[in-house]
């Protein structure tokens, strides 16, 4: 028989969703655990290396599915350790979307209006500045003046980084080793940690039951600190109030494989997955016809050959983010610095027929990597991927001692997505591809079918019970007291980078869950400012007493 540990909150994550949560309800006085399935790392342990080991493989999970694979953080701070730290908000139409139920996706309490208050207050607590063309790097300026160059626009993105601190390095997603990337180690953790709670990293939790108080017991396994498919022990936590936030490609297994315990779970819970419509191309500038064309110099070198300096996406072109314009045909285009690795595996060649990620083509065009430029492509899908049943632990079925999995998602895309990727691949050909500026070809799906580093809605908040696992505070319908403040949460597509959407989704629930959580006997109050103790981006937060509109 399993002793547990008890705790007034247990969160599970810690990423955005796990990371806010925690420091709201600390702060407001409750006991907070939080268990975390990857290692703690910080600045002296990010290694400027791609081998087995180093926290490249250490901090990433990915999970290779049925037609989707998934990359996503493994860590203390979760995704904001390892990605490129854009932040820009949700367009005002990604709120009024159909997708594939023909009717809004969102729930009515939420559209860009009343969501403005808690970006605004992520921004503060980050905090989020935009870049200047000043702070844009060299890649970024290529596909700004290519982008005029066509007839387009294009804008420097927002960004949680400290640009007096970054010395573009571009070893972005194996974590900062300058303490420049403004991830949750230095604002929401932090802050958490010096109200009391407690962070357990390497815990991998797996399922949850009820205990006979009608509270929470979760259950857990260690991890070895090398060998991820070591596990080393096991635990169980009680709780009067559980978070989750392990993600959308680990939460809705936790809670898959909770339902013999727990009960009938939402039917929405592991459907309606979304890869946020990604997709990657990948041109070769011609270094001559770059001076030519866009009137490149850099002395006696070549006019780009950047693909290795500066950092990640600076620059995005958003000319398709129309409202007007009929749903699964807008997207962003997004200049990216995309590793070696995948990067040289998937990315196809130029003048290749068939799969073209081996063989003489490939090896012609890597000797170009310097003049490699990539675009990502975020756009409208259809929501399709499904997970199917659970691992008998975590969330995939670990293949490496690091990193790699395969796990149980299905995912088969529509024609309204594969429309949507045919379009904005047809607009990167012509932006790259005039008067011979660049080869440009898709990334291809054959290895590992489609990829997202951004998973979505797995879980997600809406108004109908058939189509929503979450009524529109979060909390996971049928099942009182557990709710979900993670990516999984996020009802569609955004064809924007989602991390300050899925923070503020996770600062807008705090009120009605530290609510919950009074009302389970918890002593907790809501109100501490943002992490950094200034108030100013507090603006509209709802005080404890106003109730919430139910789903």
């Amino acid at each position: 028989m399993t002793t547990a540990q008890n705790t007034d909150v247990l969160v599970v994550g810690s990423g955005f969703g796990g990371a806010i949560a925690a420091y709201h309800l600390a702060a407001g006085g409750a006991r907070v655990t939080v268990l975390e399935r990857g290692p703690w790392l910080e600045g002296k342990d990010f290694e400027h290396d791609y081998k087995l080991g180093s926290s490249y493989t250490r901090a990433f999970d990915f999970t290779v599915g049925d037609g989707m694979s998934v990359l996503g953080g493994n860590c203390v701070g979760g995704g904001s350790v390892v990605y490129f730290a854009s932040m820009p908000r949700a367009p005002r139409f990604v709120f009024e979307r159909h997708g594939s139920i023909g009717r809004r996706m969102w729930p009515a309490a939420i559209n860009r209006d009343t969501l403005d208050p808690w970006y605004d207050r992520v921004a503060e607590a980050m905090p989020v500045t935009t870049q200047t063309w000043d702070d844009v790097t060299y890649a970024g300026g290529l596909w700004a003046a290519a982008c005029h160059h066509a007839g387009r626009t294009a804008n420097p993105l927002p960004v949680a980084v400290d640009t007096e601190r970054c010395v573009n390095c571009n070893w972005m997603m194996a974590g900062c080793r300058f303490d420049a990337k403004r991830s949750l180690l230095f604002n929401y953790l932090p802050a958490a940690l010096a109200h009391g709670a407690r962070v357990l990293p390497l815990h991998e939790v797996q399922r949850i039951e009820r205990t006979d108080d009608g509270g929470y017991r979760v259950h857990y396994d260690t991890v070895d600190e090398e060998d991820y498919r070591v596990h080393t022990g096991t635990g169980a936590i009680d709780a009067k109030l559980v978070v989750l936030a392990a993600g959308a490609g680990a939460t809705p297994v936790i809670l898959q494989r909770s339902e013999a315990a727990l009960g009938t779970m939402p039917r929405a819970v592991g459907r309606y997955f979304s890869g946020n419509g990604e997709r990657l191309n990948t041109a070769v500038i011609n270094e001559d016809r770059a001076a030519e064309v866009l009137g490149l110099t850099r002395g006696e070198g070549p006019a780009y050959g950047a693909n290795h300096i500066g950092r990640g996406p600076t620059v995005a072109s958003w000319d398709r983010l129309d409202g007007s314009l009929p749903e699964y045909s807008r997207y962003s285009l997004e200049q990216l610095y995309f590793p070696p690795g995948l990067g040289t595996i998937l990315a196809q060649t130029a003048r290749g027929e068939g799969p073209t990620w081996f063989g003489r083509h490939k090896k012609e065009i890597l000797k170009r990597w310097s003049s490699w430029l990539t675009i990502f492509t975020m756009s409208e899908d259809d929501n399709e991927g499904v997970f199917g049943p659970p691992p008998p632990t975590g969330n995939a079925t670990r293949i490496s001692q690091q990193m790699l999995g395969h796990g149980s998602l299905s995912y088969v895309p529509t024609p309204n997505t594969l429309h949507g990727w045919a379009s904005s691949d047809a607009e990167v050909a012509d932006i790259l591809g005039r008067d011979g500026l660049a080869e440009v070809m898709p990334w291809t799906n054959d290895v590992v079918g489609a990829y997202t580093v951004h998973p979505l809605a797995s879980c997600r908040m809406g108004d109908d019970p058939g189509t929503s696992a979450l009524d529109d505070g979060n909390e996971l319908r049928g099942h009182p007291g557990i709710f979900v403040t993670d990516s999984s949460a996020i009802p569609g597509a955004l064809t924007v980078n989602p991390a300050m959407t899925i923070a503020a989704v996770a600062e807008r629930a705090m009120p009605g869950i530290v609510r919950a959580a009074r009302e389970r006997g918890i002593d907790v109050t809501y109100g501490a400012p943002a992490p950094d103790g200034a108030t100013s981006g507090r603006r509209g937060v709802l005080p404890l007493t106003t109730p919430l509109v139910r789903g």
